[in-house]
Parts: C-alpha cells; sequence; structure tokens
C-alpha cells in the first residue's frame, strides 16, 4: 500500500498528495498533477512516493522540500513555481492507496484526526520545518507568520476557475520576494559554515626615476 497517491474523483486522472490539509483551510489540500509533468520530474516524484522517507512522511510536501529534480532544482520550489501544485476541495480527492481500495481525502483526514484524537485542521503542516501540531497542548499556537509560511503557493484563480494576467503576475511576483528571501537566507548559512575568502589586492607601486 502506497501514501500519497490519489486521483480526481471527477475525471479520475492520477494525483499526488503534497499536503492533505491546508493551513486554516482543512477543507482544502494540495495535489500535484502527474500527468502535466515532464517525463524526468515525473519519475523523480514516483521514487520519492515510493521511498522509505516518502512513506513514512505524513505529508510529502515537507520530504519534497528537502528533494533535488535531476536538474539540480528543488522539487517543491518547481513545482510551485511553475504552476504544479494545485490546491482543491479535499472531498475532491479519491486516495487509492492500492488498485482494490478507495477513499475521499476529506474521509481519510477525519479518521487519521479521530486516531489521534485532534481536529482535522491539527493535521495541517505547522511550519517549514515540516512538523505537524501535536495532539498536546505542549506546542504553542500558531502565529499568522507560521501558518502563511506553512501555506503554499498555489496558483490563484478566479470565480470562472480561469488564471487571469494579473493573478499570474501577482503569484510571479510572490513566488520571487519568496525565493529571493530563502537564497539570502542559505547564503548566510554558507558564509558560517565557510566564509568567502576575499582575494588580496596587490597594489602597483611606480617605478623610481
Amino acid at each position: 500500500m502506497l501514501k500519497h497517491v490519489g486521483r480526481m474523483a471527477h475525471n479520475k486522472r492520477r494525483v499526488i498528495v503534497a499536503y492533505k490539509v491546508l493551513p486554516g483551510e482543512p477543507e482544502y489540500c494540495v495535489v500535484v498533477t502527474t500527468e502535466n509533468l515532464e517525463a524526468g520530474d515525473h519519475d523523480s516524484l514516483i521514487k520519492l512516493v515510493e521511498s522509505a522517507s516518502g512513506q513514512e512522511a505524513d505529508d510529502l510536501a515537507t520530504v519534497m522540500m528537502r528533494t533535488q529534480l535531476s536538474d539540480g532544482s528543488n522539487m517543491l520550489a518547481r513545482f510551485h513555481t511553475t504552476g504544479k501544485m494545485v490546491k482543491v476541495k479535499t472531498s475532491d480527492v479519491e486516495m487509492i492507496p492500492n488498485q482494490n481500495t478507495s477513499i475521499r481525502l476529506n474521509e481519510l483526514n477525519e479518521a487519521i484526526a479521530t486516531q489521534r484524537g485532534v481536529t482535522v485542521a491539527d493535521l495541517a503542516v505547522k511550519g517549514p520545518n515540516g512538523q505537524t501540531v501535536k495532539p498536546t497542548n505542549a506546542e504553542p499556537a500558531l502565529t499568522a507568520s507560521e501558518m502563511a509560511a506553512a501555506a503554499p503557493s498555489v496558483a490563484p484563480v478566479a470565480d470562472d476557475g480561469v488564471m487571469t494576467d494579473e493573478l499570474l503576475a501577482k503569484k510571479f511576483r510572490s513566488d520571487a520576494d519568496r525565493l529571493s528571501k530563502e537564497a539570502a537566507e542559505l547564503r548566510r548559512q554558507a558564509e558560517e559554515l565557510v566564509p568567502t575568502k576575499k582575494k588580496a589586492s596587490t597594489k602597483k607601486t611606480a617605478a623610481s626615476a
């Protein structure tokens, strides 16, 4: 049996569930539509799903953010910026752990929440570190910034379901700002590990007359 594997209920198109619950929107999830992926990206995603780390993860996105694609780019970031991450209702997704079993994602989320003694909303990824809310009061309440950081950057659409140029431009700017901050943080961490060596400048002295 495989976790994270599903299909859209209305057209049976295969999807991989990256976030089974969204922070603040427990009735929504984020999926990757596998048929829209390039062959290499598709193979990398399926390999990750089938891996031990993929199957151990509550939400596959927490492993995707640590995984590189064949060209060296980050899987989660690439799928975000290229519009492969789609926000849909959990009731519209059927999980298919094997060929003989199917269950709506909203029903699965309710079952998991009941088993853990929490609400469905508590199953959402807590933050960029990938930790989920624990079924105890030991963890502090989520802040607005943590909610925003945890929510994936899915492409917004108009009421009629069509992506407009304005909405797409807004998404690109948001992704650019986010990636710029991530790049700055990675550079800072790199400098802490191995500071950049500056080349010593040689001063030319004028020949004496």
